[in-house]
């Protein structure tokens, strides 16, 4: 993979968001509709619906790229992108290791 410089990592806004409410996309079995708390109230779409119950997700704190262009996901606009690890079927998310305020800013 080709390295990238400071300058363009630096134009992506890496927050912190609260999830507030999960629901299951009306037009996929994979994806989730997530509605975050950041520095605004957003609503995105994520495929991690195998990997969690809506249970398991709310009231989590995770990391959020907040300046990614919005997306139509099976008809549905999603305003961000959760990050998330695999490790072979597991999946992990980006989360913090202590309670912090949504919508601050990774740096």
């Amino acid at each position: 993979m080709e390295t990238v410089p400071f300058a363009d990592f630096a134009r992506l806004d890496l927050r912190t968001a609260r999830i507030k409410d999960v629901a299951p996309h009306p037009n996929g079995d994979r994806l989730y509709l997530i509605t975050l708390e950041g520095a605004e109230e957003r609503r995105i779409v994520a495929g991690i619906r195998p990997h969690f119950t809506p249970d398991e997700l709310v009231g989590r704190t995770v990391i959020v790229v907040w300046n990614l262009e919005p997306a139509i996901i099976r008809g549905v606009t999603s305003q961000g992108m959760l990050l998330a690890v695999s490790d072979g079927d597991a999946v992990a998310l980006l989360t913090t290791d202590r309670p912090v305020t949504p919508g601050l800013r990774v740096k």
